[in-house]
Protein backbone atom coordinates (compact mmCIF):
# COMPACT_ATOMS: atom_id res chain seq x y z
CA UNK A 1 0.00 0.00 0.00
CA UNK A 2 1.46 3.24 -0.87
CA UNK A 3 1.13 5.44 2.12
CA UNK A 4 3.42 7.83 3.84
CA UNK A 5 4.07 7.78 7.28
CA UNK A 6 6.47 10.80 7.66
CA UNK A 7 4.39 13.53 8.99
CA UNK A 8 6.17 17.30 8.69
CA UNK A 9 3.73 20.08 10.51
CA UNK A 10 3.20 23.40 9.12
CA UNK A 11 2.30 26.32 10.91
CA UNK A 12 -0.58 27.83 10.11
CA UNK A 13 -2.49 29.79 12.02
CA UNK A 14 -5.48 32.34 12.31
CA UNK A 15 -6.13 35.13 15.00
CA UNK A 16 -7.93 34.26 17.90
CA UNK A 17 -8.96 36.88 20.81
CA UNK A 18 -9.96 37.14 24.11
CA UNK A 19 -13.12 35.42 25.53
CA UNK A 20 -15.16 38.72 24.91
CA UNK A 21 -14.64 41.58 23.21
CA UNK A 22 -15.11 44.93 25.59
CA UNK A 23 -18.49 46.64 25.48
CA UNK A 24 -19.00 50.07 26.54
CA UNK A 25 -22.30 51.57 27.34
CA UNK A 26 -23.33 55.48 26.84
CA UNK A 27 -24.39 57.38 29.48
CA UNK A 28 -27.39 59.82 28.99
CA UNK A 29 -28.57 62.86 31.16
CA UNK A 30 -32.19 63.37 32.37
CA UNK A 31 -33.80 66.24 31.03
CA UNK A 32 -37.36 67.69 32.27
CA UNK A 33 -39.35 67.92 28.76
CA UNK A 34 -42.41 70.38 29.17
CA UNK A 35 -46.31 69.11 27.66
CA UNK A 36 -48.99 71.35 27.31
CA UNK A 37 -52.58 69.16 27.56
CA UNK A 38 -55.53 69.63 25.63
CA UNK A 39 -59.19 68.25 26.13
CA UNK A 40 -59.48 64.79 25.59
CA UNK A 41 -62.65 63.52 23.89
CA UNK A 42 -63.18 59.92 25.61
CA UNK A 43 -63.39 57.20 22.63
CA UNK A 44 -65.32 53.87 24.14
CA UNK A 45 -63.33 50.61 22.68
CA UNK A 46 -65.81 47.71 22.37
CA UNK A 47 -64.27 44.18 21.50
CA UNK A 48 -65.58 42.69 18.03
CA UNK A 49 -65.36 38.66 18.09
CA UNK A 50 -62.31 37.45 16.77
CA UNK A 51 -62.22 35.34 13.63
CA UNK A 52 -61.70 31.64 14.38
CA UNK A 53 -58.05 30.59 13.36
CA UNK A 54 -58.44 28.01 10.54
CA UNK A 55 -56.64 24.97 11.31
CA UNK A 56 -53.66 24.02 9.17
CA UNK A 57 -54.70 21.63 5.92
CA UNK A 58 -53.29 18.16 6.46
CA UNK A 59 -52.82 15.43 3.80
CA UNK A 60 -53.88 11.75 3.90
CA UNK A 61 -50.17 11.25 4.07
CA UNK A 62 -49.19 9.51 7.32
CA UNK A 63 -45.63 10.47 8.91
CA UNK A 64 -42.71 7.30 8.33
CA UNK A 65 -43.19 5.96 11.86
CA UNK A 66 -39.06 5.11 11.88
CA UNK A 67 -38.40 8.75 11.37
CA UNK A 68 -40.74 9.20 14.39
CA UNK A 69 -38.29 6.92 16.34
CA UNK A 70 -35.80 9.19 16.01
CA UNK A 71 -34.64 11.02 19.54
CA UNK A 72 -34.88 14.87 18.95
CA UNK A 73 -32.14 16.14 16.18
CA UNK A 74 -29.07 14.58 14.54
CA UNK A 75 -26.45 15.16 17.20
CA UNK A 76 -24.08 17.58 14.92
CA UNK A 77 -27.19 20.14 13.79
CA UNK A 78 -27.74 20.11 17.70
CA UNK A 79 -24.35 21.01 18.81
CA UNK A 80 -24.44 23.61 16.43
CA UNK A 81 -27.89 24.93 17.19
CA UNK A 82 -26.62 25.54 20.77
CA UNK A 83 -23.13 26.97 19.86
CA UNK A 84 -26.19 29.69 17.66
CA UNK A 85 -27.99 29.95 21.07
CA UNK A 86 -24.72 30.57 23.16
CA UNK A 87 -24.23 33.41 20.34
CA UNK A 88 -27.69 35.16 21.23
CA UNK A 89 -26.56 35.30 24.40
CA UNK A 90 -22.99 36.39 24.36
CA UNK A 91 -22.67 38.26 20.40
CA UNK A 92 -19.50 39.24 21.35
CA UNK A 93 -17.82 36.20 22.76
CA UNK A 94 -15.09 34.71 20.49
CA UNK A 95 -16.25 31.47 20.03
CA UNK A 96 -14.09 28.48 19.16
CA UNK A 97 -14.88 24.99 17.70
CA UNK A 98 -13.58 21.89 18.55
CA UNK A 99 -16.46 20.14 18.42
CA UNK A 100 -18.21 19.61 14.69
CA UNK A 101 -14.87 17.65 13.16
CA UNK A 102 -14.96 20.06 10.41
CA UNK A 103 -11.19 20.39 8.46
CA UNK A 104 -10.14 24.37 8.66
CA UNK A 105 -6.80 24.51 6.61
CA UNK A 106 -7.12 25.48 2.81
CA UNK A 107 -6.83 22.94 0.12
CA UNK A 108 -3.19 22.35 -1.56
CA UNK A 109 -3.36 24.08 -4.30
CA UNK A 110 -1.84 21.39 -6.32
CA UNK A 111 -5.22 19.91 -5.56
CA UNK A 112 -7.51 23.27 -6.24
CA UNK A 113 -5.42 23.82 -9.47
CA UNK A 114 -6.79 19.98 -10.91
CA UNK A 115 -9.79 21.21 -9.85
CA UNK A 116 -9.70 24.57 -11.54
CA UNK A 117 -8.71 23.24 -15.10
CA UNK A 118 -11.29 20.36 -15.02
CA UNK A 119 -13.89 23.66 -14.50
CA UNK A 120 -12.32 25.95 -16.68
CA UNK A 121 -12.44 22.99 -19.27
CA UNK A 122 -16.02 22.92 -19.42
CA UNK A 123 -16.54 25.78 -20.87
CA UNK A 124 -15.02 24.49 -23.83
CA UNK A 125 -16.22 22.31 -26.38
CA UNK A 126 -12.97 19.82 -25.83
CA UNK A 127 -13.65 20.07 -22.20
CA UNK A 128 -17.35 19.76 -21.96
CA UNK A 129 -18.46 16.67 -20.06
CA UNK A 130 -22.22 15.49 -18.62
CA UNK A 131 -23.31 13.08 -17.39
CA UNK A 132 -19.97 10.80 -15.95
CA UNK A 133 -20.00 6.68 -14.43
CA UNK A 134 -22.21 6.74 -11.88
CA UNK A 135 -19.46 4.43 -10.18
CA UNK A 136 -16.65 6.81 -10.90
CA UNK A 137 -14.10 7.87 -13.60
CA UNK A 138 -12.17 4.97 -14.32
CA UNK A 139 -8.74 6.93 -14.03
CA UNK A 140 -9.57 7.32 -10.48
CA UNK A 141 -10.83 4.39 -9.78
CA UNK A 142 -7.62 2.82 -10.57
CA UNK A 143 -5.40 4.99 -8.67
CA UNK A 144 -7.48 4.53 -6.17
CA UNK A 145 -7.03 0.91 -6.00
CA UNK A 146 -3.38 1.49 -6.55
CA UNK A 147 -2.85 3.70 -4.12
CA UNK A 148 -4.55 2.18 -0.99
CA UNK A 149 -5.56 -1.24 -1.60
CA UNK A 150 -2.23 -2.27 -3.61
CA UNK A 151 -1.27 -6.22 -3.33
CA UNK A 152 -4.20 -6.39 -1.47
CA UNK A 153 -6.56 -8.11 -4.22
CA UNK A 154 -8.86 -5.08 -4.84
CA UNK A 155 -9.97 -3.96 -8.07
CA UNK A 156 -10.80 -1.02 -9.81
CA UNK A 157 -14.41 -2.89 -10.37
CA UNK A 158 -14.59 -3.43 -6.65
CA UNK A 159 -14.81 0.40 -6.28
CA UNK A 160 -17.52 2.94 -6.37
CA UNK A 161 -16.70 6.63 -6.31
CA UNK A 162 -19.22 8.50 -4.13
CA UNK A 163 -19.77 12.12 -2.36
CA UNK A 164 -18.53 10.36 0.56
CA UNK A 165 -18.37 8.07 3.24
CA UNK A 166 -21.88 8.96 5.13
CA UNK A 167 -23.87 9.57 2.04
CA UNK A 168 -22.93 5.60 1.03
CA UNK A 169 -23.39 4.41 4.42
CA UNK A 170 -27.49 5.42 3.57
CA UNK A 171 -27.21 4.00 0.37
CA UNK A 172 -26.05 0.72 1.82
CA UNK A 173 -28.62 0.64 4.37
CA UNK A 174 -30.99 0.47 1.16
CA UNK A 175 -29.26 -2.29 0.02
CA UNK A 176 -29.44 -4.51 3.36
CA UNK A 177 -32.75 -3.16 3.66
CA UNK A 178 -35.27 -3.86 7.00
CA UNK A 179 -35.49 -6.83 8.07
CA UNK A 180 -31.45 -7.56 8.89
CA UNK A 181 -29.92 -7.10 12.47
CA UNK A 182 -27.16 -4.66 13.18
CA UNK A 183 -24.44 -4.51 15.56
CA UNK A 184 -22.34 -0.82 16.41
CA UNK A 185 -19.81 -0.08 18.13
CA UNK A 186 -20.55 1.87 21.50
CA UNK A 187 -19.49 5.02 21.45
CA UNK A 188 -19.99 5.20 17.52
CA UNK A 189 -20.47 7.83 14.95
CA UNK A 190 -24.11 8.72 15.43
CA UNK A 191 -25.05 7.79 11.70
CA UNK A 192 -24.41 4.26 11.53
CA UNK A 193 -27.15 4.18 14.51
CA UNK A 194 -29.82 6.80 12.78
CA UNK A 195 -29.47 5.02 9.19
CA UNK A 196 -30.90 1.91 10.65
CA UNK A 197 -33.73 3.32 12.77
CA UNK A 198 -34.95 5.02 9.48
CA UNK A 199 -34.66 1.87 7.57
CA UNK A 200 -36.83 -0.12 9.69
CA UNK A 201 -34.35 -2.11 11.31
CA UNK A 202 -34.82 -1.25 15.35
CA UNK A 203 -37.13 -1.26 17.51
CA UNK A 204 -38.74 1.72 19.75
CA UNK A 205 -35.81 3.89 21.69
CA UNK A 206 -35.76 2.84 25.68
CA UNK A 207 -35.15 5.87 27.46
CA UNK A 208 -34.13 3.67 30.50
CA UNK A 209 -30.80 2.39 28.78
CA UNK A 210 -30.82 5.13 26.20
CA UNK A 211 -30.31 2.53 23.40
CA UNK A 212 -32.87 1.66 20.73
CA UNK A 213 -34.56 -2.01 21.00
CA UNK A 214 -32.99 -4.60 18.08
CA UNK A 215 -29.46 -3.08 17.65
CA UNK A 216 -26.44 -4.99 19.51
CA UNK A 217 -24.24 -2.46 21.02
CA UNK A 218 -21.06 -3.84 21.40
CA UNK A 219 -19.25 -1.66 24.42
CA UNK A 220 -16.03 0.25 24.09
CA UNK A 221 -14.06 1.32 27.14
CA UNK A 222 -10.74 2.17 27.86
CA UNK A 223 -10.60 -1.21 30.07
CA UNK A 224 -10.94 -3.39 26.52
CA UNK A 225 -9.25 -1.04 24.68
CA UNK A 226 -11.93 0.58 23.07
CA UNK A 227 -12.07 -3.15 21.03
CA UNK A 228 -15.89 -4.83 22.15
CA UNK A 229 -15.57 -8.60 23.89
CA UNK A 230 -16.85 -10.20 20.80
CA UNK A 231 -17.62 -13.39 23.46
CA UNK A 232 -20.34 -11.26 24.52
CA UNK A 233 -21.69 -10.16 21.47
CA UNK A 234 -24.69 -11.53 19.98
CA UNK A 235 -25.15 -12.50 16.01
CA UNK A 236 -26.40 -9.78 13.96
CA UNK A 237 -26.48 -9.61 10.27
CA UNK A 238 -24.65 -6.24 9.74
CA UNK A 239 -21.43 -5.16 11.70
CA UNK A 240 -20.80 -1.51 11.70
CA UNK A 241 -17.36 -0.90 12.66
CA UNK A 242 -14.62 2.31 12.55
CA UNK A 243 -11.08 2.23 12.80
CA UNK A 244 -9.77 4.87 13.77
CA UNK A 245 -13.04 5.35 15.93
CA UNK A 246 -14.57 7.98 15.88
CA UNK A 247 -15.00 9.55 18.91
CA UNK A 248 -12.63 7.41 21.02
CA UNK A 249 -9.96 7.80 18.39
CA UNK A 250 -8.65 4.32 18.59
CA UNK A 251 -7.64 2.34 16.35
CA UNK A 252 -7.69 -1.52 16.11
CA UNK A 253 -4.90 -3.98 15.64
CA UNK A 254 -4.15 -6.37 13.37
CA UNK A 255 -5.24 -9.16 15.76
CA UNK A 256 -8.35 -7.34 16.64
CA UNK A 257 -9.45 -6.82 13.28
CA UNK A 258 -7.99 -10.70 12.50
CA UNK A 259 -10.47 -11.91 15.40
CA UNK A 260 -13.54 -9.64 14.10
CA UNK A 261 -13.25 -11.10 10.55
CA UNK A 262 -13.52 -14.47 11.88
CA UNK A 263 -16.19 -13.26 14.12
CA UNK A 264 -18.15 -12.25 10.72
CA UNK A 265 -17.13 -15.48 9.29
CA UNK A 266 -18.49 -18.16 12.12
CA UNK A 267 -22.02 -15.59 11.74
CA UNK A 268 -21.95 -15.16 8.63
CA UNK A 269 -22.12 -11.35 8.87
CA UNK A 270 -21.28 -8.53 6.65
CA UNK A 271 -18.69 -5.67 8.38
CA UNK A 272 -18.94 -1.95 6.75
CA UNK A 273 -15.87 -0.75 8.11
CA UNK A 274 -15.51 2.92 8.09
CA UNK A 275 -11.73 4.20 7.66
CA UNK A 276 -11.91 7.71 6.88
CA UNK A 277 -9.33 8.28 9.06
CA UNK A 278 -6.86 5.76 7.95
CA UNK A 279 -4.22 8.10 7.20
CA UNK A 280 -4.43 9.42 10.94
CA UNK A 281 -2.69 6.31 11.44
CA UNK A 282 1.31 6.76 12.66
CA UNK A 283 2.19 3.52 14.01
CA UNK A 284 2.23 -0.58 12.10
CA UNK A 285 -2.14 -0.82 13.04
CA UNK A 286 -4.17 -1.79 9.72
CA UNK A 287 -5.56 0.49 7.52
CA UNK A 288 -7.96 -1.28 5.25
CA UNK A 289 -9.69 -4.33 6.66
CA UNK A 290 -8.86 -5.94 3.22
CA UNK A 291 -5.10 -6.33 4.70
CA UNK A 292 -6.89 -8.86 7.13
CA UNK A 293 -7.09 -12.66 5.39
CA UNK A 294 -10.69 -13.16 4.70
CA UNK A 295 -11.42 -9.89 4.69
CA UNK A 296 -13.17 -9.82 1.14
CA UNK A 297 -15.51 -12.88 2.00
CA UNK A 298 -17.03 -10.22 4.64
CA UNK A 299 -16.33 -7.01 4.40
CA UNK A 300 -17.43 -4.03 2.63
CA UNK A 301 -14.99 -0.98 3.07
CA UNK A 302 -15.96 3.28 3.24
CA UNK A 303 -13.73 5.69 3.06
CA UNK A 304 -13.37 9.90 2.04
CA UNK A 305 -11.30 12.65 0.83
CA UNK A 306 -12.87 14.70 3.33
CA UNK A 307 -10.82 15.00 6.54
CA UNK A 308 -7.40 14.17 4.52
CA UNK A 309 -7.65 16.69 1.81
CA UNK A 310 -10.06 19.46 3.41
CA UNK A 311 -12.78 17.82 1.27
CA UNK A 312 -15.53 18.26 3.67
CA UNK A 313 -17.47 20.75 1.04
CA UNK A 314 -15.76 19.57 -2.05
CA UNK A 315 -17.34 16.38 -1.28
CA UNK A 316 -15.48 13.38 -2.50
CA UNK A 317 -15.22 9.12 -0.98
CA UNK A 318 -15.46 6.14 -2.02
CA UNK A 319 -16.75 2.73 -0.94
CA UNK A 320 -15.16 -0.79 -1.45
CA UNK A 321 -17.33 -3.85 -2.04
CA UNK A 322 -15.63 -6.92 -3.44
CA UNK A 323 -16.55 -9.26 -5.60
CA UNK A 324 -15.92 -12.12 -3.54
CA UNK A 325 -18.87 -10.90 -0.88
CA UNK A 326 -22.02 -12.38 -1.40
CA UNK A 327 -25.08 -12.41 -0.33
CA UNK A 328 -27.03 -16.30 1.79
CA UNK A 329 -28.49 -17.08 -2.12
CA UNK A 330 -25.18 -16.40 -3.39
CA UNK A 331 -25.80 -13.35 -5.20
CA UNK A 332 -22.95 -10.85 -5.39
CA UNK A 333 -23.52 -7.73 -3.17
CA UNK A 334 -21.58 -5.85 -5.34
CA UNK A 335 -24.39 -6.02 -8.07
CA UNK A 336 -27.06 -4.57 -5.53
CA UNK A 337 -24.99 -1.81 -4.14
CA UNK A 338 -24.49 -1.05 -7.80
CA UNK A 339 -28.07 -1.21 -8.83
CA UNK A 340 -28.65 1.46 -5.87
CA UNK A 341 -26.15 3.32 -7.08
CA UNK A 342 -27.10 3.49 -10.56
CA UNK A 343 -30.89 4.41 -8.89
CA UNK A 344 -30.19 6.90 -6.42
CA UNK A 345 -26.87 8.33 -7.56
CA UNK A 346 -25.92 10.42 -10.76
CA UNK A 347 -22.03 10.25 -9.78
CA UNK A 348 -19.86 12.63 -8.08
CA UNK A 349 -18.94 16.06 -9.51
CA UNK A 350 -16.38 15.56 -11.96
CA UNK A 351 -14.37 18.73 -10.50
CA UNK A 352 -14.68 16.81 -7.14
CA UNK A 353 -13.19 13.87 -9.36
CA UNK A 354 -10.58 15.71 -10.81
CA UNK A 355 -9.42 17.27 -7.44
CA UNK A 356 -9.61 13.44 -5.99
CA UNK A 357 -7.14 12.20 -8.69
CA UNK A 358 -5.13 15.06 -8.29
CA UNK A 359 -4.58 13.91 -4.28
CA UNK A 360 -3.18 10.47 -5.29
CA UNK A 361 -0.91 12.08 -7.34
CA UNK A 362 2.70 12.15 -5.83
CA UNK A 363 2.84 15.77 -5.10
CA UNK A 364 -1.14 15.43 -3.99
CA UNK A 365 -0.42 12.48 -1.44
CA UNK A 366 3.00 14.73 0.05
CA UNK A 367 0.56 17.85 0.52
CA UNK A 368 -2.29 16.08 2.27
CA UNK A 369 0.53 13.85 4.63
CA UNK A 370 1.31 17.94 5.20
CA UNK A 371 -2.20 18.68 5.95
CA UNK A 372 -2.92 15.79 8.22
CA UNK A 373 0.47 16.13 9.97
CA UNK A 374 -0.63 19.64 10.48
CA UNK A 375 -3.97 18.52 12.52
CA UNK A 376 -1.97 15.81 14.41
CA UNK A 377 0.30 18.90 16.05
CA UNK A 378 -2.70 20.22 17.24
CA UNK A 379 -4.41 16.83 19.02
CA UNK A 380 -1.06 16.55 20.33
CA UNK A 381 -0.97 19.96 21.76
CA UNK A 382 -4.81 19.38 22.65
CA UNK A 383 -3.67 15.82 24.71
CA UNK A 384 -0.76 17.48 26.31
CA UNK A 385 -3.01 20.35 27.73
CA UNK A 386 -6.06 17.27 29.30
CA UNK A 387 -2.99 15.23 30.53
CA UNK A 388 -1.52 18.51 32.69
CA UNK A 389 -4.55 18.65 34.29
CA UNK A 390 -5.06 15.71 35.15
CA UNK A 391 -7.87 14.14 32.79
CA UNK A 392 -7.87 10.26 31.67
CA UNK A 393 -7.33 11.25 27.67
CA UNK A 394 -7.55 8.98 25.22
CA UNK A 395 -7.03 9.00 21.49
CA UNK A 396 -5.03 11.04 19.39
CA UNK A 397 -2.22 9.21 18.30
CA UNK A 398 -3.73 7.66 15.18
CA UNK A 399 -6.57 10.03 15.07
CA UNK A 400 -7.62 13.64 14.81
CA UNK A 401 -9.86 13.45 17.61
CA UNK A 402 -9.16 13.23 21.85
CA UNK A 403 -11.64 11.52 24.14
CA UNK A 404 -11.63 13.03 27.58
CA UNK A 405 -12.97 11.06 30.88
CA UNK A 406 -14.89 13.45 32.91
CA UNK A 407 -15.93 10.25 35.24
CA UNK A 408 -19.41 10.63 37.34
CA UNK A 409 -20.57 13.58 35.01
CA UNK A 410 -23.05 13.96 31.95
CA UNK A 411 -21.65 14.46 29.10
CA UNK A 412 -24.10 17.57 27.90
CA UNK A 413 -23.38 19.23 31.25
CA UNK A 414 -19.38 19.04 30.58
CA UNK A 415 -20.47 20.02 27.42
CA UNK A 416 -22.17 23.30 28.28
CA UNK A 417 -20.08 23.95 31.46
CA UNK A 418 -16.97 24.54 28.96
CA UNK A 419 -19.51 27.04 26.24
CA UNK A 420 -20.86 28.83 28.83
CA UNK A 421 -17.34 29.39 31.12
CA UNK A 422 -14.77 29.83 27.73
CA UNK A 423 -17.01 29.86 24.80
CA UNK A 424 -15.75 26.61 23.21
CA UNK A 425 -17.66 24.44 21.02
CA UNK A 426 -16.70 20.19 22.01
CA UNK A 427 -18.95 17.55 21.55
CA UNK A 428 -20.95 15.41 24.25
CA UNK A 429 -19.88 11.87 24.39
CA UNK A 430 -23.72 10.58 25.10
CA UNK A 431 -24.54 11.58 21.52
CA UNK A 432 -22.19 9.12 20.15
CA UNK A 433 -24.27 6.24 22.28
CA UNK A 434 -24.71 5.18 26.39
CA UNK A 435 -21.28 4.53 26.10
CA UNK A 436 -20.11 7.83 25.20
CA UNK A 437 -21.22 9.05 28.84
CA UNK A 438 -19.11 11.00 31.08
CA UNK A 439 -16.73 11.86 27.68
CA UNK A 440 -16.20 14.44 25.85
CA UNK A 441 -14.52 14.64 22.13
CA UNK A 442 -12.12 17.25 21.43
CA UNK A 443 -11.54 17.67 17.25
CA UNK A 444 -8.16 18.80 16.09
CA UNK A 445 -9.65 20.54 13.65
CA UNK A 446 -8.49 24.27 13.69
CA UNK A 447 -6.31 26.92 13.37
CA UNK A 448 -3.29 26.74 15.54
CA UNK A 449 -3.73 29.96 17.20
CA UNK A 450 -7.82 28.93 18.03
CA UNK A 451 -6.34 25.39 19.33
CA UNK A 452 -3.24 27.31 21.89
CA UNK A 453 -5.99 29.56 22.79
CA UNK A 454 -8.63 26.85 23.65
CA UNK A 455 -5.99 25.22 25.50
CA UNK A 456 -4.88 28.33 27.56
CA UNK A 457 -8.94 28.59 28.25
CA UNK A 458 -9.11 24.99 29.59
CA UNK A 459 -6.09 25.41 31.40
CA UNK A 460 -7.84 28.60 32.95
CA UNK A 461 -11.37 26.40 33.54
CA UNK A 462 -9.75 23.16 34.98
CA UNK A 463 -6.49 24.32 37.31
Amino acid sequence: MSLMNNLSTSMISSSSSAFLAPVSFNSSRTQSVTVSLKSINIVKCVATPQEQQTAAYKTNVSRNANIAKLQAGYLFPEVARRRVAHLVKYPNAQVISLGIGDTTEPIPDVITSAMAKRSHGLSTLEGYSGYGAEQGEKALRAALASTFYGNLGIEEDDIFVSDGAKCDISRLQVVFGSNVTMAVQDPSYPAYVDSSVIMGQTGQFQKDVEKYANIEYMRCTPENGFFPDLSTVARTDIIFFCSPNNPTGAAATRDQLTRLVQFAKDNGSIIVYDSAYALYISDDKPRSIFEIPGAKEVAIETASFSKYAGFTGVRLGWTVVPKQLLFSDGFPVAKDFNRIVCTCFNGASNISQAGGLACLSPEGLEAMQEVIGFYKENTKIIVETFNSLGFKVYGGQNAPYVWVHFPGRSSWDVFSEILEKTHIVTTPGSGFGPGGEGFIRVSAFGHRENVLEACRRFKQLYN
